[in-house]
């Protein structure tokens, strides 16, 4: 097999660079920081998972608030959570916990919806589960080819996220139970760029919110369990995690309202299920 063929973990690492470049142009040329905050301007900046609704949450804002406009940025849960506890923002959103060090930040966690991790390959891939064990084994670096896994025989490669993410932390602490990653694997800042990559790579595998499964991609049934909703909702499905909205005290003014708008039914009940994820409550139902 030549080096560069693209079923080669190679090959995947260098789409893997170029989905990267193309994230940071983008991000480079249509995110812009003002320097003034405004009675009528609120700034809300973090994962990339809960990007789409806050985005959908912020169009319905916008047009029943006239003269109200809400920017959102996805730039990561660490950065978001940066962000409001340094003021640059008003609310953070993160898909993990805050850690030790950042609990003491003073930040108030407003908890906006559960979401599952989905463990992706390539549609070719004819492995359809695999246990939490086997998938530790494979971020970890330690299996190597997707024959030892039923599969074919085939190079894996392995796509994972950046530090600053919050899927990452939450799949670290869920499947790999805090053991380090393999270091040569590719890494991404984004989760489009994950769903990306293991689109266009045969051996490849990596891991998003489940919200952001589409056709292009393969989620695997982990223990036995498959990401569904009524899989999620009742807890059998094991990488699960809430997704989360954050300010620096209370929320207050533009931030408190906009906070309790993404948690009325209008919006939990449509933008949050339309992408993807489930609504608070609904393991009550």
């Amino acid at each position: 097999m030549s080096p560069m063929c693209p079923r080669s973990a190679r090959w995947i690492r260098v789409l893997a660079s170029c989905a990267a470049l193309v994230l940071v142009s983008f991000a480079s040329s249509g995110c812009r920081q003002s320097g003034t905050v405004s009675t009528t301007q609120l700034r809300v900046q973090g994962s990339t998972t809960i990007q789409p609704i806050a985005e959908m949450a912020k169009e319905m804002y916008e047009k029943q608030h006239p003269g109200v406009s809400v920017l959102v940025a996805g730039v990561g849960s660490s950065a978001g959570i940066e962000a409001v506890a340094a003021g640059s923002c008003e609310i953070g959103t993160s898909s993990r916990d805050l850690k030790p060090e950042e609990v003491k930040l003073g930040l108030v966690d407003t908890p906006i919806a559960h979401d599952a991790i989905a463990v992706i390959v390539n549609p070719a891939n004819p492995v359809k589960g695999l246990t939490t064990a086997q998938v530790s084994a494979i971020f970890e670096g330690k299996t190597k080819n997707w024959r030892e896994l039923g599969g074919p025989d085939l190079e894996i490669g392995i796509v994972n996220r950046d530090e600053a993410s919050g899927t990452r932390e939450a799949f670290w602490k869920i499947v790999l139970d805090k053991r380090p990653f393999d270091p040569t694997a590719a890494v991404l800042p984004g989760t489009g760029q994950v769903r990306f990559v293991v689109a266009q790579s045969e051996g490849a595998i990596g891991y998003i919110s489940v919200g952001f499964v589409d056709k292009t991609v393969k989620a695997l049934a982990v223990d036995g369990v498959e990401p569904t909703e009524a899989n999620i909702t009742d807890k059998s499905y094991p990488i699960s995690r809430l997704l989360h909205m954050l300010t620096k005290g209370e929320p207050k003014g533009l931030a408190k309202d906009f906070i309790a708008f993404v948690l009325s039914p209008q919006v939990q009940d449509t933008v949050v299920r339309d992408a993807g994820f489930l609504p608070m409550g609904s393991e009550a139902k």
